[in-house]
């Protein structure tokens, strides 16, 4: 007999239960954060997808604007790939970014400031945008000890990445700009759905107007 197909966690879009969507929904797979790993994405904990070695000897860029040298430990490759990127260094694509349209719900048992903890989720890399609005929705239903653990896990990927050497920054650039992109996405799927909620809300005030 085959096995029945697990339902598949919501989309960005769908309706979300009143009080939030269940934690144990947020990931399309286990286990719960910190996230898996996809092919060609890595948070610089140990595992080897033939990307973003463990154990990145080099240093990391130098700040915009700093030339950097062989003697500051920078090698060929290193100095190419700077003189390719220019300025940009991780996370300077989605700083341009900002949390609007991304409402979170109400969360009267817990603490903590929704915009530092939008931002961190929009510079993530290793999240799909699924997985983001997802764990969003699913925040009245989270712990304290959850969000703190989230927030340290996201701060803590944001860190590791900016310290890998400058081999990793066009790749790093690609991922970034891909990752901007979805958060685009996710703010006009808001927007959508906050029109949507609008249209309904005269639909039935008309409604009662007329006695139907």
């Amino acid at each position: 007999m085959a096995t029945p197909t697990p339902p598949q966690p919501p989309r960005p879009g769908d309706p979300v239960p009143a009080g939030g969507l269940d934690p144990t929904q947020v990931f399309g797979s286990p286990p719960p954060p910190p996230p898996q790993q996809t092919q060609g994405q890595q948070t610089g904990g140990g595992q080897q997808d033939g990307t973003v070695p463990p154990t990145d000897q080099g240093p990391p860029p130098p700040p915009p604007g700093t030339k950097a040298t062989k003697e500051m430990g920078f090698d060929d490759e290193d100095l190419k790939i700077l003189g390719e990127v220019g300025d940009y260094r991780f996370g300077t694509i989605t700083a341009k970014l900002t949390n609007e349209n991304i409402p979170v719900p109400p969360h009267s048992e817990t603490k903590f400031d929704d915009q530092h903890f939008l931002t961190l989720l929009c510079g993530s890399i290793s999240l799909t945008r699924d997985e983001k609005w997802r764990i969003i929705m699913a925040i009245p239903k989270l712990s304290q000890f959850q969000i703190d653990e989230l927030q340290k896990i996201l701060e803590e990927e944001r860190r590791k990445f900016s310290e890998l050497s400058p081999k990793h920054l066009l790749q790093l650039m690609k991922l970034e700009q891909k990752h901007s992109d979805d958060w685009r996405d996710l703010q006009a799927v808001s927007v959508q759905q906050a029109a949507r909620g609008q249209e309904e809300q005269q639909a039935d005030e008309i409604r009662k107007q007329l006695g139907l």
